[in-house]
């Protein structure tokens, strides 16, 4: 397929950027930052609900638009070029992603609805220690009649304090399993953390927590390669995501290299600043290749959709810290000051390039798919 999107998808993407800088710019983020670090607007997130988005993933079956991750990846760089915040990534990229890759169709018809109506709200309790990893887990479920009890902690879970649901990975014995846990059970105990990007993430831990059997979201489905479809999602939105963080920074310090003045000259007039910008384009450019063929990839259920993806978050990670970084040097000082709106591009990438693994994990998981 080209590396083109469609015309339906150009409209999807130019009435969110249309909706976000109306209505969730950086402004509205140091508003949400200033009211005692709120996680998202609720009337935002209803008319985004509204608008279609949080259905845009999901089967016709369920109601769904199944629009494809192409779309939803459009409107996750639009996030990224106005640091808004909303649900998107923890209950739609990964929440609804992780039900519809389900074999539980009885969980499906029962959870998707509020999906899409906004009122249900998913997110994914993968993370535990300081690493992100994929393969063993300290998590356990343990088979006990009807149910499971799960035990273990999980950390740096997005939005996981106003989540209804975690999707949360565990092990029975050695084998992965993903269950659905509503976040009000017994023995579910969170904490709220915030980082420098002014994101809520949480440390939940499950003691002793009873779940019951129809709430599994493997029931045949074997649950690693369940979870390796989900990580494929989680890494390629994330990236879409960094893309547009990566482009808007890019152009404020361009707009900024046009009117700032040193000793009575523009400063974008010197050549040394031009080479180096020139440099952000060029890359900027080609990462917006890679965040289209691996959201493609997931959408045409190709092979090499993982591969992709790996490719992808890690390229992205590598190119917004270069931009970033470039974008303070540029500013000077005031680039990492609360006056100016850059450096909070800044923040945002550094936790986003840190979730689902950085830039050498990526590196070494390519590796390894490519046998070294």
């Amino acid at each position: 397929m080209a590396l083109i999107i469609t015309e339906e998808q150009k409209m999807l993407k130019d009435s969110a950027a249309e909706l976000l800088k109306a209505k969730a710019p950086v402004n509205e983020m140091r508003a949400l930052r200033d009211q005692g670090y709120m996680t998202f607007d609720s009337n935002l997130w209803r008319e985004i609900a509204s608008l279609g988005w949080t259905a845009l993933t999901i089967p016709e079956r369920y109601n769904g638009l199944d629009f494809g991750h192409v779309g939803l990846g459009q409107i996750l760089e639009e996030t990224g070029r106005n640091l808004s915040k909303s649900p998107l990534i923890s209950s739609i990229l990964l929440g609804a992603s992780a039900l519809r890759i389900s074999d539980n169709k009885v969980l499906k018809a029962k959870i998707f609805p509020g999906l899409i109506e906004g009122s249900t709200q998913l997110t994914l309790a993968l993370q535990e220690g300081k690493y992100h990893k994929t393969t063993s887990f300290q998590t356990k479920a343990v088979p006990e009649g009807e149910n499971y009890v799960i035990d273990g902690t999980k950390t740096m879970v997005i939005d996981g304090t106003t989540a209804s649901h975690f999707v949360v990975v565990s092990e029975i014995d050695k084998a992965i399993s993903i269950f659905l846990v509503k976040a009000d059970l017994e023995g579910v105990n969170i904490s709220k953390n915030i980082l420098m990007d002014s994101g809520t993430y949480a440390d939940i831990t499950f003691d002793k927590v009873v779940v019951s059997a129809e709430n599994k979201l493997n029931i045949q489905l074997d649950g690693s390669r369940m979870l390796d479809e989900l990580m494929t999602i989680a890494y390629s939105g994330v990236a879409a995501e960094l893309l547009g963080i990566c482009q808007e920074a890019f152009e404020i310090t361009i707009q900024y290299l046009k009117e700032r003045s040193q000793f009575g000259v523009i400063i974008g007039t010197y050549q040394a600043l031009q080479h180096r910008a020139a440099i952000m384009f060029s890359e900027i450019e080609l990462c917006k290749s890679i965040v289209l063929k691996a959201l493609q990839a997931i959408d045409e259920k190709d092979a090499n959709a993982k591969r992709y993806a790996h490719l992808a978050k890690a390229k992205l990670g590598k190119t917004v810290k270069m931009v970033t970084n470039e974008a303070i040097q540029m500013h000077g000082g005031i680039g990492v000051t609360d006056d100016a709106n850059i450096g909070f591009y800044l923040k945002r990438a550094r936790v986003a390039q840190q979730l689902f693994g950085d830039y050498n994990y990526h590196v070494d998981q390519l590796a390894a798919l490519k046998g070294f």
